[in-house]
């Protein structure tokens, strides 16, 4: 038997409760209310607290924000006719604890009750991220915390190159670049933000160039410098994370040093011929660089990457761990690597993964402990032999 339009709407308003806007105001405590209307028309304006979940998606996506069958929700719409039907077919599916708002959004708004205006995505960034806002754990909430994010990659070398180009294609909204140096025809054999065309340029320029024609959108800050005491506080002061990408001792002790005292996360990486290693370096919530290495190991045991080699694609896979690291720390999802070291062996095609502690008597991260300042770290990161040569 069919049932027309109206005959629908009656049975509805016999089985379903219908309430005033009031009502929404003095909803319980745990009381999920969504918004069923089209994505232009919540755009206009919508109830503060209010999920967005548009009709056609409801029965998909019902069950992420009310799990529970006996959950209250509150369903409204421009003028009340399809949040009734919305909860017609909730009913249907169990729910047993719904309600539509009479009169819908538009009675809301007469009624002189307030109402919030969603950030949205502009057209251009809906089609760049259109592969985020799919996914439930970004979305467009998601895509907004990656467009908001400060990001510092300190070089842009081998590491910073992959770990920059991928967090510019994530649309992390600022992101900084301090390097020293110019492109050098060794770096092109692993350093994928520069090229032949750019030999002796600064490599802050190159990465620059390289990074806003890929994504306009993201705002490049550049600094030509190599960090030192004097100005570490200036340059990764404004940043949320900090991705180390360095190849010498005194940056990363100044780095870590750093993200102690101000307690901010140091998504860190290294690689030595077929061997890399990532982890995320945090205050307070796990081990400080210094918690693993208290001083730096003699030169012998740690040559560079221009003494030892570098198999070239080998950073591309560790500054992507450290993007796809930083990328988990703004979202806040999944398990970031704090505690934990992942070592890459190229050769075995393998990954071990090491648990690291916090050492309690640390003298720059240990509970209690007052931050005692940054050092001399050019000397503090000598050899012996650089020491003796210094004293002569």
């Amino acid at each position: 038997m069919v049932v027309s339009y109206q005959d629908r709407l009656q049975q509805l308003k016999r089985r379903i409760p219908e309430v005033e806007p009031s009502e929404v105001k003095r909803r319980p405590q745990g009381a999920v209310v969504i918004d069923v209307r089209e994505k232009d028309e919540y755009e206009q304006g919508y109830i503060p607290g209010a999920v967005h979940i548009p009709r056609g998606f409801l029965e998909i996506k019902i069950d992420t924000v009310a799990p529970a069958a006996e959950t209250p929700i509150y369903l409204y719409c421009a003028g009340g006719t399809r949040s009734l039907l919305a909860a017609g077919n909730l009913a249907e599916l169990g729910y047993t604890n719904v309600r539509s708002v009479i009169g819908g959004f538009r009675k809301w708004k007469e009624e002189g009750n307030p109402f919030e205006r969603p950030r949205v995505l502009t057209a251009d960034e809906e089609k760049r991220y259109s592969r985020h806002l799919t996914i439930p754990e970004v979305g467009p909430q998601g895509q907004f915390k990656l467009l908001d994010a400060k990001v510092l990659c300190v070089g842009a070398g081998g590491l910073g190159s992959p770990a920059a180009y991928y967090l510019a294609a994530a649309g992390v909204g600022t992101l900084g670049i301090v390097d020293d140096d110019v492109v050098d025809e060794s770096n092109l054999q692993r350093q994928i933000l520069h090229n032949t065309r750019r030999l002796g340029t600064p490599k802050i320029d190159s990465a620059r160039e390289t990074l806003s024609a890929f994504n306009p959108g993201v705002k490049i800050e550049t600094y030509k410098a190599r960090l030192t005491s004097e100005n570490v506080e200036e340059i990764c002061g404004p940043y949320d994370i900090i991705l180390d990408g360095s190849d010498n001792f005194p940056t990363r002790y100044l780095v870590n040093d750093f993200c102690v005292k101000h307690e901010k996360p140091n998504v860190h990486g290294s690689v030595f011929r077929f061997e890399g290693q990532v982890t995320v370096f945090w205050p307070g919530r796990g081990p400080c660089y210094r918690c693993i290495f208290p001083e730096p190991p003699p030169a012998e045991l740690a040559p560079s990457c221009a003494e030892a080699g570098v198999l070239g694609v080998l950073p591309g896979v560790i500054g992507l761990l450290e993007a796809i690291e930083t990328v988990k720390l703004i979202l806040d999802k999944g398990d970031t690597l704090v505690g934990r070291l992942l070592c890459y062996d190229a050769l075995k095609a393998s990954f071990v993964e090491l648990s690291l502690r916090r050492d309690p008597d640390c003298p720059y991260c240990a509970d209690g402990v007052e931050f005692p300042g940054y050092v001399d770290y050019a000397r503090f990161c000598a050899s012996p032999r650089e020491h003796a040569a210094a004293a002569r």
